[in-house]
């Protein structure tokens, strides 16, 4: 994914360390930094934390802007990439160095580049740009960055051949507009600017062409029906964040090694931001986060949006026999419409279709299929669940740009409004081993009705306000939740595992909060 830096260039090595475990957590394995390169400490954490980095210079101002170059700019140039070269070069996470962002340097920097490069002993590959765009020096890059920058629906990464699908490696792309939950749009908006949205929700919003609040509320709108306030609205677009982060990295896992690679666009915001990001600002994690994680778990069953395929895809180098898939698909009211099993071998770092979904009759306009893959003891290994449409996604190819591609039909989930209201039973045990604090929590769904986007929170159990009047951030940020928006089947039981500093407990005692769509 692709990192920021925070806007007044203020760092800790406590969220460094946060952000790279969140990294981590998602399964995520490389970290593109375009220009602003993180310090020594972050760089030692991504050695020690397994984490990849891809570096270069900045695009969108001087550093690309050759025409205007003076002869100091050669200069500077020069001896700054020697700087960061034998600042670098002795990271083992260091992956490449990109020599341009979205262009390419001209024959004679390009030139000068390389030959510092290789004067100062660099020990990894390195490419003239971001871009597809080859050189008279270098030649192919083997990399593309086509976007898109804007929401697409699901099936695009699976359907596209042209711009930002999944096939070869996009260095930087993504579902665009990134709605954090209601807790953080309360500290970053105006009480009297959280409903509707407004010019206020624009000044967080990204600029130029990529401006799209309006566009993404009419995509929310479209899928999971218009909003009567700030609450409904942020809880669909995490359900609207989880499927569209979940499809792409999906879709180049299946894909491998068609697809070599993707970078998405964006991991963090320099600010309180409503664009680009896996995790908010405040280190408080989405439907966007739970999506990724979901689909970059290293063995995983997972649905295929454009031939309804069910596939397992294995990023472990070793073999798996004798798994297990199957396949549920239920209606609204989850009566069942169809179920397969199938035993299926999977290669090491390898991907493979198991089976089709049959075209199902009589399926409510909105219904689920639920997979789940259990290993040659029977164990639980991956659980999957999505929610689909009879009405399908069409994307509009004919306007197909770098952007984004709209789509001429979206796909109807208004149905799920319709799910009826589920009170879950519960129990929560917490304990604190040295500097870290753990929350157990096991949930029971004890009704015949889905409880769909589970939501979890652990608190520390202090007021929300202070004796003074200050407000007070309860939920305990950073957090690992083992697993977070997910469904409970009716009937079903599930242990559920949060991971924390102990001290931001701040004397108080763990208190688990449990929500969700219905």
């Amino acid at each position: 994914t692709r990192r920021s830096s925070d806007l007044m260039l203020r760092s800790s090595p406590e969220r460094q360390a946060a952000e790279l475990k969140y990294v981590r957590d998602m399964n995520l394995n490389t970290i593109r930094m375009e220009g602003k390169i993180e310090d020594d400490h972050f760089l030692d954490l991504a050695d020690q934390y397994g984490i990849l980095v891809l570096a270069g210079w900045c695009c969108c101002d001087q550093w690309e802007q050759w025409p205007k170059w003076k002869p100091e700019n050669y200069t500077v140039a020069a001896e700054s990439l020697k700087d960061q070269v034998k600042r670098l070069r002795s990271h083992a996470s260091l992956l490449s160095w990109m020599n341009g962002s979205d262009f390419h340097p001209p024959e004679d920097v390009e030139r000068t580049y390389i030959r510092i490069l290789k004067e100062n002993n660099w020990p990894n590959p390195f490419q003239s740009s971001a871009t597809v765009e080859p050189t008279t020096v270098t030649g192919k890059t083997g990399v593309k960055m086509t976007g898109p920058y804007l929401y697409v629906a699901p099936p695009y990464w699976l359907e596209d051949t042209k711009y930002g699908g999944a096939h070869g490696f996009n260095t930087e792309t993504g579902p665009g507009p990134a709605i954090p939950p209601v807790e953080s749009l309360r500290r970053m908006l105006p009480r009297d600017h959280l409903w509707p949205i407004d010019s206020y929700w624009d000044y967080h919003a990204e600029g130029r062409e990529f401006r799209s609040m309006e566009l993404y509320q009419e995509v929310v709108d479209a899928r999971y029906g218009p909003s009567a306030n700030v609450e409904e609205y942020a809880q669909k677009a995490q359900v609207s964040g989880y499927e569209a982060y979940r499809s792409m990295y999906e879709a180049f896992g299946r894909n491998k090694y068609t697809a070599t690679g993707v970078i998405g666009w964006m991991l963090n915001s320099a600010w309180p931001s409503l664009h680009y990001h896996i995790y908010d600002y405040y280190l408080r994690q989405g439907g966007a986060y739970f999506g990724t994680k979901k689909a970059n778990e290293p063995l995983h069953a997972q649905y295929s949006y454009d031939d309804r395929s069910i596939v397992v895809v294995n990023s472990y180098y070793q073999e798996y026999k004798a798994l297990k898939v199957s396949a549920k698909v239920y209606n609204l009211d989850m009566s069942e419409k169809f179920s397969k099993e199938a035993g299926v071998d999977v290669d090491p770092d390898g991907s493979t279709r198991v089976f089709q979904l049959p075209d199902i009759k009589g399926l409510t306009p909105t219904y689920f299929v639920s997979l789940r893959l259990k290993d040659a003891n029977g164990t639980l290994v991956s659980s999957n669940f999505y929610w689909l449409s009879t009405k399908p996604d069409v994307l509009d190819w004919n306007n197909s740009v770098r952007l984004r591609t709209l789509s001429k039909q979206s796909a109807d989930f208004t149905g799920l409004m319709q799910l009826p209201k589920v009170h879950l039973k519960f129990s929560s045990r917490s304990e604190v081993n040295d500097d870290t604090g753990i929350t157990h929590v096991t949930l029971w769904n004890p009704t015949k009705s889905l409880a769909f986007f589970v939501h979890l929170k652990v608190k520390d159990g202090l007021p929300e306000y202070d004796e003074e009047q200050k407000f007070h951030e309860q939920e305990i940020l950073p957090v690992l939740w083992e697993d977070n928006y997910f469904p409970l089947m009716p009937g079903e039981t599930r242990e559920v595992t949060a991971v924390y500093n102990a001290k931001d407990l701040a004397g108080g005692v763990p208190k688990v909060d449990i929500s969700g769509w219905n």
